[in-house]
């Protein structure tokens, strides 16, 4: 059975690929922000995260999933589509981009403590079958450090890392230091939780275990 991965992040490619499985990927081809300001525009309300980055998450999954039945008639297995978004004291901190946003918004989070929301889609997809799918958002919660100082901060978005990850911090790389306490399955703060593609997948008839095909000799990054 293969595995999907409706996203192009290294981060979220070796997730999985540390729990053994080695995934296809394909870019979903999703105007995020016009996905979000048409559904807010007709229902009224701004999302909150939660709803948010599920909303995405199916989008990007059900756009391969579509795309799939063009291309690749015969694919048999799952499609995964994720969508993360970070929250402190009820704002929504997406990517900065800009070196002065990423070090505003590490001033604010030093020492305080946020939630970072994670939106998965998975989809069963069987030759000449209608694809069924499973969806769920984890929750984490990450505490910064409270002693980092301005340099550190200076020098850490001077890597640009922060730049494009939501939050403007990784666990997985060179912000892990900076990062004291994680309450919630950890994956989910890399990009998605892997407990929660596990249980979307036994709800779809499919064993997690069945999933590992990561040959032995294989990198342990992409």
């Amino acid at each position: 059975m293969r595995v999907l991965l409706a996203s192009t992040s290294p981060a979220r490619r070796a997730l999985l690929r540390q729990a053994g499985i080695d995934p296809l990927t394909m870019a979903p081809e999703v105007d995020e922000d016009a996905v979000i300001h048409a559904v807010e525009s007709a229902e009224g309300r701004t999302l909150p995260p939660d709803e948010h980055v599920l909303l995405l998450a199916r989008r990007k999954a059900l756009d391969v999933v579509a795309r799939l039945a063009l291309d690749d008639p015969e694919f048999d297995g799952l499609v995964i589509g994720g969508d993360s978004m970070f929250e402190l004291d009820g704002q929504v901190l997406g990517k900065p981009h800009e070196p002065s946003v990423a070090t505003q918004r590490w001033h604010a989070m030093r020492g305080r403590t946020g939630t970072l929301h994670s939106g998965h889609s998975v989809y069963r997809v069987v030759p000449s079958q209608a694809p069924v799918e499973a969806h769920a958002v984890a929750h984490a919660s990450v505490t910064f450090v409270d002693d980092i100082t301005d340099t550190e901060i200076s020098r850490y978005v001077d890597t640009g890392e922060p730049l494009a990850v939501a939050g403007a911090f990784t666990i997985d790389s060179l912000g892990g230091p900076f990062i004291s306490r994680v309450e919630g399955d950890p994956s989910t703060v890399v990009g998605m939780s892997l407990s929660t593609l596990r249980k979307l997948a036994r709800e779809l008839g499919v064993v997690w275990t069945d999933l590992w095909n990561r040959s032995e000799d294989s990198s342990e990054h992409p």
